[in-house]
């Protein structure tokens, strides 16, 4: 360096006047601290290509040399001002065309007050590197366009921007072996003597530990054995000062594909010099964010809080559509850029797969200087030393292809930060600068967070907009089930609304029409295709959806169904649904059909989207689109596009009605089939009982015919009239078993009817009975058989006790026997006689008591009933049974 320019004093510059600078060989330019030019030599002219008149009293800067508006060039300069002391000489690189010229620059202060020199003297133009010939290949292909033939557009996707070996120029890298204990250098940027004051040829092979700090390898040590590096898009961010000089420097670790890529950024002195934004005014811009209640208020607030946080002409909310198109849907630009791209939409061919992918890697992006010459990254001659991968280097350089993107894009510098929303790439916040631009890395990582509050707060709005729709969604199934399980018919309890305006089938899915296909019935709701349509529609349908799927959805029916040209008002857009199990590939007897009108739309291009990537026929190389022009696109037969929750919804309410409606149906056909099983099993039942009944009757009546014939041959009066209590007892239940087997209930009895019978038969079988019972009883008195049984043996008892007891042998009297319900429910059973009364220790005697107390007793207990009496001597004896 010295030996270019150390002959230059600034005495001699100062003595010279403006004749004897512009006779200088080399570029004289004179400053005022602000960077205002004063003198600008003849020499400097022709490098640059600028007239005097042109730059004269403009920003050196940032105006006429706005490249150099960095903080290795406009930094240096500017610290020395404020230092008082300026006298710096280094090499820089201006990306001219057609060939960069690498130059010497000395800055040195002039002997009047706040005026500075400038001097540039050219070291000659660099030969083209990697990049360079990639652009010029690209540029030439642009003259022949009118001969390139169209290629897939995959060939853009195949180009390897993350290894595409070169980093932008105000930032260098080193790339380590972190398997190695010394952490070996096994690549750095030519540029690396810039940062580290060691020619790149002294730095790959080298340890780390000879090349950076103590305190910055500690660092990067520690984040490695701790894990913290374990995840790229998280570096290690730290600060270091390094060089002879003790530069300040942004130093950036971190590990991926097998390798310690540490990247150093010069640091401006004061970081104002370059316009850095301030914590606070992300703050602010985060709350204004907060505020937004819509997508486009919230996506109009971050252009335009990012644009003054960075100082782009152009900052754009750029999103991407389902098929990878994109569209400006808010832009903030300084008023003398008068080409807008707001509401543009680009093709999806813009940004290519690989490059998406990449930026949903590396969220954040920012190009200084669109011509500026990268620096190459090194590898050495070790066969193990591969090409590095670039993916997580802020400064990696621009691909060819994308670097002559901007150029028609009429773009230098740039910024991409991603806006990822739940772990996708929903689109990109982009920065245009129409000449070179620096930000600073504080400022650009406040954009980034800027950037992150805007993906919150659309998630948020879109997670509120989806919840109120599905909510809607929900209220309305709920709706239909609810009708469809108390219906006899589920397609009318879908498609008719009560008499209040409950919901149809088409306030499941915001549709326009909707129809069910439920075997050869079609009922229609809202606009539909004509009903005689319908069943082609569904052949259609089941003969393209394969037998796995259960719902078809399409925006555009008729690119795929050609009768459905004949329906765009009604049935551009089809969400269809089987309901119903499917077994063997077969059975999609019920369809559900949602359908949606046309939305006619005028689509705004940047260009025409149609046409194709191109490549030259001559080189191969990937040209880029070079118009952007307006192009307007008239699209018909569209509609509003289904949402991945509306197909979700769609298949979980066919998979309900099959549950709910379809099955209940199979159910309720099972349950008939098991009912009439039941009912044949009653009846059989019925029939066994009676036939068991009559049996028990029968031979319980023979018993007491038995047992009557032998109470008449026992001359014994006591033995005699045991027989007849016998045979009172057993035709007691017998005549049970009877009335059993006349009444149509086989589990009730008529207790009246048995009564009756029961006295009939004691009046023949008990000696003295005869015309002395008198029987009545409420008519239909019915009783379950386990109650009749226990009252027709307790009347049996009272009725045999009252025939012995309350009447004097020989002496005539009546017994009366009636039956009748209790206003408290239940019923009530009299035994009475109008004789003597019972004895006067009679109360003594029932509690211990003979045969007939203890069964009386018993029976009572086993219907849970009580016995009352009513004596009165002289006048006879009545018992009472509530039961």
């Amino acid at each position: 360096m010295s030996d270019n320019l150390d002959w230059v004093t600034p005495a001699l510059l100062d003595d010279l006047n403006h004749a004897e600078l512009d006779a200088l060989p080399f570029g004289v330019v004179q400053v005022t601290g602000a960077g205002q030019i004063i003198f600008y030599n003849a020499a400097e002219s022709r490098f640059s290509g600028r007239s005097v008149e042109a730059v004269v009293r403009r920003d050196f800067f940032r105006d006429v040399a706005p490249c150099t508006d960095l903080p290795a060039f406009r930094g240096r300069f500017l610290e020395g001002v404020r230092r008082g002391v300026l006298d710096e000489g280094f090499v820089f690189t201006f990306g001219f065309e057609p060939a960069p010229v690498r130059v010497a620059v000395w800055l040195r202060r002039a002997r009047e007050p706040d005026r500075y020199w400038i001097m540039i003297r050219s070291l000659g133009a660099l030969p083209p590197g990697q990049h360079r010939l990639a652009r010029t290949a690209a540029s030439e292909a642009i003259a022949r366009r009118a001969r390139a033939e169209p290629v897939d557009p995959a060939v853009c996707e195949r180009e390897p921007i993350h290894l595409g070996g070169a980093v932008q120029p105000h930032a260098a890298v080193l790339a380590c072996d972190p398997d190695m204990p010394n952490l070996a250098v096994r690549a750095c940027s030519d540029n690396v003597a810039s940062a580290l004051g060691v020619e790149p040829s002294m730095v790959v092979g080298r340890p780390l530990a000879e090349v950076l700090p103590e305190y910055l390898l500690t660092a990067v040590r520690d984040a490695l054995a701790s894990g913290a590096l374990a995840d790229p898009a998280r570096p290690l961010r730290t600060t270091a000062r390094l060089g002879l000089d003790a530069v300040p420097f942004s130093a950036e670790a971190h590990l991926h594909a097998g390798r310690l890529v540490v990247e150093l950024e010069r640091l401006p002195e004061r970081p104002e010099d370059f316009g850095a934004a301030t914590p606070a005014q992300a703050r602010d811009a985060v709350a204004r964010l907060r505020a937004a209640g819509t997508l486009a208020e919230a996506a109009a607030t971050t252009v335009r809080e990012i644009r003054a946080m960075t100082g782009f002409e152009r900052v754009l909310v750029y999103r991407f559509d389902p098929d990878w198109n994109g569209e400006a849907v808010a832009e903030d630009r300084s008023a003398d850029w008068a080409h807008s791209l707001l509401g543009l939409r680009f093709p999806a061919s813009d940004i290519p797969a690989q490059a998406r992918a990449l930026y949903a890697r590396s969220p954040a992006r920012f190009v200084v200087d669109r011509d500026a010459v990268p620096a190459a990254v090194l590898t050495g001659s070790s066969p193990t030393n591969e090409a590095v991968d670039l993916t997580h280097v802020q400064s990696r350089a621009l691909s060819p292809v994308h670097l002559e993107y901007q150029r028609n894009l009429g773009v230098n510098g740039s910024m991409s930060l991603s806006i990822m929303v739940e772990g996708a790439l929903w689109g990109l916040v982009i920065g245009h600068h129409r000449r070179p631009h620096y930000v600073t890395p504080d400022t650009r990582t406040l954009a980034g967070l800027v950037t992150e509050a805007f993906a919150l707060r659309v998630h948020e709005l879109e997670s509120r907009r989806l919840w109120r729709e599905q909510q809607a969604s929900l209220t309305a199934r709920n709706v239909l089930l609810g009708r469809m399980a108390a219906a006899d018919d589920f397609v009318l309890a879908m498609t008719a609304g009560d008499a209040s305006g409950d919901a149809t089938l088409l306030d499941l899915l915001k549709a326009g029409g909707a129809a069910i296909v439920s075997g050869n019935r079609v009922t229609l709701v809202g606009m539909t295709p004509p009903q005689a349509d319908l069943p082609g529609l569904a052949d259609w349908l089941r003969s393209t959806l394969p037998p796995c799927d259960r719902v078809y959805a399409t925006e555009r029916l008729s690119a795929h169904y050609a009768s459905a040209s004949a329906w765009p008002a009604v049935a551009s857009g089809l969400l269809a649904a089987f309901v119903g199990e499917q077994e063997g590939g077969s059975g999609r007897e019920h369809l559900l059909l949602w359908f949606r009108p046309e939305v006619a739309a005028t689509v705004v291009w940047g260009g025409d989207p149609r046409k194709p990537v191109r490549a030259d026929a001559a080189t191969g190389a990937v040209l880029p689109r070079r118009s952007f022009e307006r192009w307007v696109e008239e699209r018909r037969g569209e509609a509003e596009p289904w949402e991945a929750w509306q197909l979700d919804t769609a298949a979980a309410f066919a998979a309900a009605i099959a549950g709910v409606v379809l099955r209940q149906g199979r159910r309720i056909a099972e349950l008939t089939a098991e009912r009439e099983a039941l009912t044949r099993a009653l009846e059989q039942k019925e029939v066994l009982a009676r036939e068991v009944d009559h049996r028990v009757k029968n031979s319980l009546q023979i018993v007491a015919s038995v047992m009557r014939l032998q109470g008449r041959a026992v001359a014994d009066l006591e033995a005699r009239t045991a027989f007849e209590d016998t045979y009172a007892r057993v035709m007691s239940v017998a005549r049970v078993h009877d009335s059993l087997g006349r009444s149509e209930d086989v589990e009730n009895v008529d207790l009246g009817d048995t009564l009756h019978r029961l006295c009939r038969d004691l009046t023949t079988g008990i000696a003295g009975a005869t015309q002395r019972l008198d029987v009545s009883a409420e008519p239909g008195l019915m009783v379950s058989s386990q109650t009749a049984i226990a009252l027709s043996l307790i009347a049996t008892e009272l009725v045999i006790n009252a025939l012995k007891y309350a009447y004097a042998p020989g002496e005539p009297g009546r017994v009366e026997v009636s039956a009748k319900t209790r206003p408290t429910g239940g019923v009530e059973l009299r035994v009475c006689d109008f004789g003597r009364g019972l004895p006067a220790d009679w109360a003594t005697r029932s509690q211990g008591g003979g045969l007939g107390m203890r069964v009386i007793r018993a029976m009572l207990d086993r219907i849970g009933a009580e016995l009352g009496v009513a004596d009165a001597p002289g006048a006879g004896a009545c018992f009472t049974v509530s039961a």
